[in-house]
């Protein structure tokens, strides 16, 4: 009885920032992986940062690497996602993911996804 929910998206200029939330439920911190994926028109959905809920150790895609930073907030069982230095190439509707291990939600395999918010961002 996973559930994610995911807020923060819009539309910015080249160099702005935004911060995604993704508000999660039935999640059991000491097991689940969980991160971001985005998915771009006639892409594939490609993960952008992750996180081992156990030992909260971050993985980033290269190219984004320095300008976003992945957060759990346990308390308020939310993830986040801070996003800066923004570029049109991270244009994209964005997806909060969860699965039971690391390599199950790399490898989108058993995972729970939310529903997406967008990402616009222009040059």
């Amino acid at each position: 009885q996973v559930r994610l929910v995911e807020s923060g998206g819009g539309s910015v200029q080249a160099g702005g920032s935004l911060r995604l939330a993704c508000a999660a439920s039935g999640i059991d911190y000491s097991r689940y992986a969980m991160g971001w994926f985005r998915q771009a028109p006639g892409r594939e959905r490609e993960a952008v940062a992750t996180v081992y809920a156990g030992t909260g150790t971050p993985y980033y895609a290269d190219s984004v690497k320095g300008r976003f930073t992945i957060s759990l907030d346990k308390a308020k069982n939310t993830l986040y996602l801070q996003m800066n230095n923004l570029k049109p190439s991270d244009s994209a509707t964005y997806y909060c993911a969860a699965a039971r291990t690391w390599v199950e939600l790399v490898r989108k395999r058993a995972v729970d996804w939310g529903r997406g918010t967008q990402v616009a961002v222009s040059s």
